[in-house]
């Protein structure tokens, strides 16, 4: 399928179009609009936060556009110098500018770059060490609510698990961590010109923070991330500031939201499909082919860029 043959699929859908959705009430129950747009426009074209956004809803046509080197991750590298000046107000502040500097948002050979100096850091004696520390961790707070005979999933296991090890892997101390959840939660809320400006203080205060432990880092290198991905190099290269910065945020928000909502949709989805959840219980084994089929079934991130 070509290029020119996805420009000219026009979408039907006006009536019953949900108007935000990134809104509670429009991600409690999404299916029914995804089956209309798969089935009626499956590619189709929407404002999403003041700009042309294009949602792409079946397997193969979404698998072209994520290969076709046509299509491009850095916004930048597609946008003429009028468009660039006409762009919302909120991608033109440096606090946003800074964020992009990811492997999320870079294209070849930026992406390689960044991808091979990271992986510099994530060695196999910190992956061992993460290895023990989960399990530990996980251990603990199962032990916690043991006694109560009951828990609230989200507050007392899918949330401070992740958020424990990252603050522990960033090299956080254990009273500012909370912080880290605020910070990282207005990040996530944003779906709106509104939304932006209510997160921007918080944005700009968890620039701050990071900034701090990478200098610290700089002249006091310790054994975490943070020092890791300081010392990365590749022939010669190195994380500049912003890069550093832009990578922290992306682990910090990208690990702690999707494993606390993979956690979240992966329990609700096995109590809604006890068969399922009875089949995991008497074979063990089957966790990892489990956990693979959570991740597709009940994503716990609903859109690529």
């Amino acid at each position: 399928m070509g290029l020119i043959s996805l420009r000219a699929r026009k979408s039907r859908l006006s009536l019953h179009e949900p108007a935000n959705l990134a809104l509670p009430e429009f991600k409690a129950n999404p299916y029914l609009f995804y089956a209309r747009l798969r089935a009626e426009a499956p590619v189709f074209r929407r404002t999403m936060m003041r700009e042309a956004a294009w949602l792409i809803t079946r397997y193969d046509d979404a698998a072209l556009v994520l290969k076709d080197e046509r299509f491009v991750k850095d916004a930048s590298r597609a946008k003429s110098p009028e468009q660039a000046a006409n762009q919302p107000w909120f991608r033109k502040l440096k606090v946003f500018r800074s964020m992009q500097r990811t492997m999320l948002a870079s294209d070849p050979p930026d992406h390689a770059r960044l991808r091979a100096l990271v992986s510099k850091a994530f060695t196999p004696r910190l992956i061992e060490q993460m290895r023990e520390r989960v399990q530990g961790l996980t251990d603990e707070l199962l032990d916690n609510v043991q006694e109560r005979g009951r828990m609230d999933l989200i507050h007392d296991y899918a949330l401070p698990l992740p958020a424990t090890i990252i603050a522990e892997m960033l090299g956080v101390p254990v009273e500012d961590r909370h912080k880290f959840h605020r910070w990282s939660n207005a990040m996530i809320a944003i779906s709106s010109s509104w939304g932006i400006v209510k997160a921007i203080p918080n944005l700009l205060g968890l620039r701050r923070y990071i900034r701090k432990i990478i200098h610290k880092r700089r002249a006091d290198p310790r054994d975490d991330l943070v020092s890791a991905l300081t010392r990365a190099e590749e022939a010669g290269d190195k994380l500049s500031e912003d890069e550093l910065l832009a990578m922290v945020i992306l682990l910090l928000v990208a690990g702690h939201e999707t494993t606390v909502n993979l956690v979240g949709n992966g329990m609700l989805t096995l109590l809604e499909h006890p068969d399922q959840m009875e089949k995991l219980r008497n074979d063990p084994a089957l966790i990892k082919p489990a956990l693979e089929e959570l991740l597709r079934f009940s994503s716990p991130v609903e859109m690529s860029t």
